[in-house]
């Protein structure tokens, strides 16, 4: 069976930092480029981030560009979504999703769900003094 699997979400003050992880079973996670995304209640899901199966290419919103990091060990089957300096507005679910693809896309392109095959169940996270 095909599941991706997030953990690591939780409450955290604004300034602080949070790792997720999103863990693949049923299938080999270093084939695929994998996204995260974000949705905030009464909010559009948000595309927050890509990496290349590889790992040599990421992409990043603008709104968590220098503060996210996303990272990759294939050895372990697992992508790792690195948060620092978070801020209230970070507050949602998050959710990892493997493309059918090695790559991203494009910079235009990466965020988009057209080539999405399976999603994980989501972590809140929850940013709040």
């Amino acid at each position: 069976q095909v599941q991706l699997v997030e953990s690591g979400g939780g409450l955290v003050q604004p300034g602080g930092s949070l790792r997720l992880s999103c863990a693949a079973s049923g299938f080999t996670l270093s084939y695929y480029a994998i996204n995260w995304f974000r949705q905030a209640p009464g909010k559009e899901r948000e595309g927050v981030s890509c990496i290349s199966s590889s790992a040599s290419s990421t992409y990043y919103a603008d709104s968590v560009k220098g503060r996210f990091t996303i990272s990759r060990d294939n050895a372990k089957n697992t992508v790792y979504l690195q948060m620092t300096s978070l801020k209230p507005e970070d507050t949602a679910v998050y959710y990892c999703a493997n493309r059918v693809t090695t790559d991203c896309g494009y910079a235009s392109t990466w965020y988009r769900t057209a080539d999405l095959g399976s999603w994980g169940q989501g972590t809140q996270v929850t940013v709040s003094s």
